[in-house]
């Protein structure tokens, strides 16, 4: 289990101009919330949060400390502006012991598949899998072994291992990667070699087709 540290201060004040003033100065409106308290909301520091989400995933444990008191949560929601690098909002779950929740985990590719040495392409389909699991055995990310995969052969949900006690959520038929057979590539066309000491034939000449003029004799 991947764990990181934010820091927070509650926040009062609520609305789309507090939201505002508070991004102008260099904060993020945020809130805190779980199943074993009430909703919190909080501002959290925009440069702190940006170094923050260079080194985590959608499973790590992020503990917020929170006027002296630390909360174990996940990363629920990050709201973004539609077109400026700027971060809007963010919804944390505060996480319970014994408490199952589900997460979207990375899968990560080892190994070099049989099928691409032998030419074949492959192609990676699935990028990341939900998973239910206890917060205490949740993943950084899922690594998926492809190494024994040949041409035309597919790797599916059902074959992914997980950690004991985490439950995969997608369907166990829907595939994950798999080994394509090479593009055949058109054969190029080779050009007739050319004959020593050929004469290329010349183009006929067009023919004049005229009238008669008056005087001009016809040939017989």
């Amino acid at each position: 289990m991947a764990t990181a540290t934010l820091s927070a201060a509650p926040r009062t004040g609520t609305g789309k101009g507090v939201a505002r003033t508070l991004r102008q100065s260099g904060q993020i409106p945020g809130i805190i919330y779980g199943h074993a308290r009430q909703p919190q909301a909080l501002t959290l520091n925009a440069r702190e949060f940006d170094r923050l989400m260079e080194h985590v995933t959608a499973s790590t444990v992020i503990e917020v400390e929170v006027s002296g008191k630390t909360s174990k949560t996940l990363i629920r929601e990050i709201q973004r502006h539609p077109y400026k690098k700027q971060v809007l909002h963010v919804d944390f779950l505060e996480l319970v012991a014994g408490e199952k929740v589900t997460v979207e985990i990375p899968i990560v590719y080892v190994g070099t598949p049989q099928g691409v040495r032998d030419g074949g392409i492959l192609e990676q389909i699935k990028h990341e899998l939900t998973v239910e699991a206890d917060p205490t055995t949740l993943p950084e990310h899922i690594e998926v072994d492809v190494s024994a995969l040949t041409i035309g052969h597919t790797l599916y949900v059902r074959d992914v291992r997980v950690p004991e006690g985490a439950t995969v959520q997608d369907d166990p038929d829907s595939p994950v990667a798999l080994v394509a057979a090479p593009t055949a590539e058109p054969t190029p066309v080779e050009a007739m070699p050319a004959i020593e000491g050929a004469v290329p034939e010349a183009a006929p000449e067009p023919e004049l087709i005229r009238r008669p003029k008056e005087g001009d004799e016809e040939e017989e």
